[in-house]
């Protein structure tokens, strides 16, 4: 018996996230367990590798959305609707919490479990500010190479993960790049602390709305075929 869509939607979001959160944080909780074997170089380079692969093989069923910002940004762009919001981020915050609550169950809560923070000597808000530019543009990546104009089909998981492995290389000192709440609620949950989680709320979130702005300046409103079909899969409704 096939599952209803609505289930292999959320599921999707869910496992996404999980693997997507499982090598972002995974690397460094890795990189405590072996006394510094994985290079800030591979640590940014994994998550954005398993977007592509992600958007890949599931991008049909959910539109691998992965992030709150993803979905927050179709939504308002009219690609998706907003009745699956909810639902969504529910399944992308679970997923961030199982993988960081498999990390710690293994390898116990080392490395922060990967937390994004804000670097030595960076102020919160400098940070924030880092993260919703950065934010910008990862989610103008996805809405362009989602639209119909620019629709480039499964090169477009190759732009999302290069780009998130290229703000990685050259920002994770600052904010830790993570350009996603999902990402970064998972460990704080955790390890129970939510004292800098702010920055990871608003950066993303705000930089997600900034986006859609710059796309409508770019492209005019959203909602045609290539955006639509990007942001809700291709399963029947």
């Amino acid at each position: 018996m096939t599952p209803p869509v609505t289930v292999s939607r959320l599921f999707s979001e869910l496992f996404g996230t999980f693997l997507l959160v499982l090598a972002a944080a995974g690397a460094g909780v890795v990189n405590a367990q072996s006394d510094g074997a994985i290079s800030r170089a591979a640590g940014v380079t994994a998550p954005g590798l398993m977007v592509m692969a992600v958007i890949l093989f599931m991008g049909a069923v959910s539109g691998a959305h992965l992030n709150p910002g993803v979905t927050l940004a179709f939504s308002l762009r009219g690609d998706f609707p907003w009745r699956r919001l909810p639902g969504y981020v529910v399944a992308q915050l679970a997923g961030a919490s199982l993988a960081c609550l498999f990390l710690a169950a293994v390898f116990g809560k080392i490395g922060e479990l990967g937390a994004t923070k804000p670097g030595a000597g960076v102020a919160d808000w400098k940070a924030m500010l880092m993260e919703l530019v950065l934010s910008v543009g990862l989610v103008s990546t996805i809405l362009g190479t989602a639209s119909e104009a620019q629709n480039v089909g499964p090169l477009s998981a190759v732009g999302v993960g290069g780009y998130i492995v290229l703000a990685g290389l050259w920002s994770s000192p600052i904010s830790g790049a993570s350009m996603n709440t999902a990402r970064s609620f998972g460990p704080d949950l955790v390890l129970g602390s939510f004292g800098q989680f702010w920055v990871y709320v608003v950066g993303p979130l705000a930089g997600a709305a900034l986006a859609v702005g710059f796309a409508w300046v770019l492209r005019g409103p959203g909602g045609d075929r290539g955006g639509v079909k990007a942001a809700r899969g291709t399963l029947d409704s």
